[in-house]
């Protein structure tokens, strides 16, 4: 993946038991800010601001149980920004990684693929859309 430009972590997801709890540990204990909810018409993720463009997902486990902590959910991943999602896709392809999610435009407005890496732990490459959430906040 040589020619692929992998630009920093755009986001590490996390499902946690209650929300309260983690939005006053992530927000109030580490100082951290609570940026902007996602879902539609309740939230189903909560994004924490950690840097410029950096984010910790936490999943309501109301829309995604905690005991589905599986390798095949999406849920708990990370995210790499990458500035192309069709070369990491042909760069994953030339080195024989198997493409879990094709690359595909999410809700948020940003284009999206994922792979596993060689434990099976999920990583998803993300364009970041200068007009999405994680780009104006």
């Amino acid at each position: 993946m040589a020619d692929t430009t992998i630009c920093g972590i755009a986001h590490l997801a996390l499902k946690v038991r209650d929300m309260k709890k983690a939005l006053d540990f992530y927000c109030g204990v580490l100082g951290l800010e609570r940026a902007f909810s996602l879902g539609d018409p309740e939230p189903s993720i909560e994004y924490i601001k950690v840097g410029n463009g950096q984010f910790i997902e936490l999943f309501y486990t109301t829309k995604h149980p905690i005991d589905d902590y599986t390798v095949k959910s999406t849920n708990n991943h990370i995210c790499l920004e990458v500035e192309d999602i069709f070369e990491v896709e042909k760069a994953l392809n030339e080195n024989g990684i198997t493409i879990t999610i094709p690359p595909k435009g999410g809700s948020d407005g940003n284009w999206q693929c994922w792979c596993q890496d060689p434990d099976g732990n999920n990583i998803e490459f993300m364009v970041i859309s200068p007009t999405s959430k994680q780009a104006t906040v």
